[in-house]
């Protein structure tokens, strides 16, 4: 059984879960967004955050897809081929970890720090990560528009059949959760 998943904006949407960020693996860090909660995963941050509790979500670290991103990603992933050619065995630069972002949660007592990976290799666009830190907001609204918002993103997730879909779907789908 092969799992459906797919990233919108700073969203990692797999099934009927949301993510922000990548969704994560093993002991990596991870946020996830469930109904009830902000659930930090992995090693040191395993910590629940009731909605109710919450007064802000905000996201930091975001890298932003830029065309001098993306040229030095074409360039490293030159330089990277030409050094596994050229060392016997490879360099083991392939395996270096995605950037981390930072998920501020903000309570009656404080600011805590959660991280999660980034999904996107080239970084993110501008409009999609703003479209996404204002989505991050609306979920703390209010019961009502938390419960509405992350059931129609966990139905969309649940119901997505192919890969990630395409800049203006994204952006599209992030306005549509927005409610406008």
């Amino acid at each position: 059984m092969s799992t459906t998943m797919a990233m919108v904006g700073l969203f990692w949407i797999a099934e009927g879960d949301v993510y922000v960020g990548a969704k994560p693996s093993g002991h990596a860090p991870g946020v996830r967004l469930t109904p009830e909660a902000v659930v930090g995963l992995g090693d040191g941050q395993s910590r629940l955050h009731l909605w109710e509790e919450i007064r802000d979500l905000t996201v930091s670290g975001v890298p932003l897809r830029t065309l001098m991103r993306q040229v030095g990603a074409v360039k490293d992933l030159a330089l990277g081929t030409v050094l596994e050619l050229a060392m016997a065995g490879g360099s083991g630069l392939g395996g270096e970890a995605p950037p981390l972002m930072t998920v501020g949660v903000e309570t009656a007592d404080g600011v805590h720090e959660l991280m999660t990976y980034v999904a996107a290799a080239r970084g993110y666009s501008e409009t999609e990560a703003d479209l996404s830190r204002s989505l991050l907001a609306r979920l703390t609204e209010g019961e009502a528009t938390l419960e509405t918002t992350l059931a129609t993103m966990a139905r969309w997730g649940r119901a997505w059949e192919g890969g990630t879909p395409r800049r203006a779907e994204r952006e599209e789908l992030l306005r549509e959760w927005l409610g406008g």
